[in-house]
Formats: C-alpha cells, structure tokens, sequence
C-alpha cells in the first residue's frame, strides 16, 4: 500500500512543473493492516475495570503484542455496558466454533469474574502501525499504541519539502534527464543519474548508462557511484569516451582522478541520488555498499529493488539504510522508456 499523497497546493518557484515527492517506504510501512482473532468480553461495572485489567493481564498478558490496549471504550450507540476488553488471543480455528464461556477461558478461579460480560470474538490489528495511515486503519478494529515518526508523516503528506527544495530536486533531475538522452544517442540505455551533496547542493556527478561500453554491469546508479569514487582519488573505470559522465573535485573544480582520499567521506557517505527510473538489486545493493543518504527517481521499473519487488533501502538486516522518494519529474522519465524494452530491461534503467 503506497501512501495516498494528495497534491499539495503550493506556491511553486517559477519554472518548477507539477509533480509529487512520494516516499518509498518499508514493506512492513507500506502494506495493508493485517488483523488476528481474539477473544474480549464487556465490562458491564465501570468500577471493577482496573481490577479485570490486573487480574485478566495476569492469566492472558500481551507480550508478544504490545501495541494492543486492553480495553477499548464500547462503540455501539444505546449499549448497555460502557466498556470492552480484550481478553485473550484465540486461534484461526477457533473462528469456525463456538464462543467459550468465561468460565472456559479462566477454568482455575484466577480471575473473579465479577462486573464482565460472555466473551465474544473479534479481530484486532495483527501488528503494530508504523505510520499514520496504518494507525488510523488499525483505530477502527481497536484502539492501539502509536509512536510517530513526524519525519515520515511529512514525507506522507508531502509536506517535508518546501517549493525552495522541490526545484532544486527538479534542476538535479533535469541534469540526469539530459544525461540519460546523451547517453541514449550513443547505444546505451536511457537512463541517467546525478549525486549531490545536499548540504552544500553541489553536483558531485553526472552520467548515464554505459552497460553498452566498458562494462555490462555500468548501470547508470554504478556510473555515478564509480565517478564519485574518481573524485575522491579512486574509480575503477574510464569515461572518456563518454563526456556526459563528469565528475567534480571536492574544490568544485572539473574531474581528474589525482585528488587524494584524506578526509573525504567514504564515497557516497551523506550524498543524494538522482536516478530516472527505478535500480535494480545489484545498484541497490551498491547504493548500500557506498552509504548513499538519499535516493530520488522518476518512474518505477518492472524488476526495481526500491520499491517495486523489494525495498533493499529498509530492510534492518543490512548494515546501511537511506530514504527513497519517487516521482519527481516522472512523466519526462517515463518519456525516456521504449515501450518495446521493457520487457527486456533488468530493472535499473
């Protein structure tokens, strides 16, 4: 479940097109709420709340789903009891069978049944809401914790970039467009890249595809990592027969691979990427590889690894993890994508 941004209106600098930033978040932050079945009964005396909630918390705790509240406030209009609570969790199975009484599910006396209603079943949130969107589905089953991340409420709302940002995004995108066309009119996919240093807005790097050239494997996400490595004295790769893949200096003077490494960051450490279409695995995994911050593309790709089969930026198994937006500029990116290739692409171009 991708987030349903809605367009923000805003004063737009002149020149900036219309487009969403739309963050690309994890598996577990993008899909739907999944619900479980559990047991709850009515409180039918207010006063004995606190004491059910000690003694049935005792019998039945929810370790394994804190993210669940014990008692909910009753939400039928006109009902006689003011509150409901959860009881225990119940089995798949049990959803085929009858109800248990009380006195089936706290056989040993544990509980004085006092001031509770007979249980019924129902379904709650499976796992703990990650975003705002997760938490307001997961509010109408029942009532659950929620810790907010503001950053990517922003994000969701499309409210974390100011019209200042967003045509500095669609400048960066430009260069990476016109890129991906130059390296098109020389056989190579269309598909382009840009690394920038968001703390200074800086263009580090230029380039595109060049699969075609030196090596299969130069997707246009290796390109740009592989000439940010030239600018820090390192590369693995000559691009002079292709001048629309440059490089700066750390000075901001035109690329040479003779600049030291001393005191620069670990190639990509803190820097942003703009790709037209969507990376596959293997430019994710060096987009993790080269501790990207911040990855931006276009359009989305039938095999792509940041969003679309797998979300490589988020997974916590991995020793690095960066944001990824899509969206921006997408219709001038899809516009670089043959039809007829699709099917063969790999994903990354």
């Amino acid at each position: 479940m991708e987030p349903d941004c809605k367009r923000r209106k805003t004063d737009e600098p002149r020149g900036v097109q219309s487009w969403e930033v739309l963050p690309v978040l994890s598996e577990r932050e993008s899909q739907e709420i999944t619900l479980m079945p559990v047991y709850a009964a009515p409180i039918l005396d207010k006063k004995e709340a606190c004491r059910l909630v000690k003694e049935v918390s005792a019998v039945y705790p929810l370790g394994d789903h804190p993210h669940l509240k014990r008692v909910r406030a009753c939400a039928a209009l006109g009902s006689s009891h003011p509150l409901e609570m959860l009881l225990c969790l119940a089995s798949p199975t049990d959803e085929q069978d009858e109800v248990p009484s009380l006195a089936d599910l706290f056989p040993e006396g544990r509980v004085v049944l006092c001031g509770l209603g007979e249980p019924f079943l129902t379904r709650v949130p499976a796992r703990p809401p990650l975003t705002r969107p997760q938490y307001e589905e997961a509010a109408r089953h029942w009532p659950v914790s929620f810790h907010e991340n503001k950053h990517i409420s922003q994000a969701i709302s499309g409210s974390l970039f100011t019209p200042l940002q967003k045509a500095a995004m669609q400048s960066h995108m430009e260069l990476a467009l016109q890129a991906a066309k130059r390296g098109a009119r020389k056989g190579m996919r269309p598909v382009g890249g840009v690394v920038v240093d968001p703390a200074s807005g800086m263009v580090l790097a230029v380039g595109h595809d060049c699969r075609n050239g030196p090596n299969p494997l130069l997707h246009a996400a290796m390109v740009c990592i592989d000439l940010v490595a030239h600018g820090q004295g390192g590369g693995a790769y000559s691009y002079k027969d292709y001048p629309a893949c440059s490089f700066l200096q750390p000075d901001g003077s035109p690329g040479s691979s003779s600049v030291s490494s001393d005191g620069l960051p670990y190639i990509c450490t803190g820097y942003d990427m703009y790709l037209t279409r969507e990376p596959c695995v293997m430019c994710a995994m060096a987009l993790v590889h080269s501790r990207i911050e911040r990855v931006f593309y276009g359009v989305p790709s039938p095999h792509g690894a940041l969003g679309t089969k797998y979300h490589i930026h988020r997974r916590r198994d991995l020793n690095h993890r960066y944001e990824v937006f899509r969206g921006v500029l997408e219709e001038q990116c899809r516009s670089l994508v043959d039809p007829l290739e699709t099917s063969h692409s790999c994903g990354s171009w």
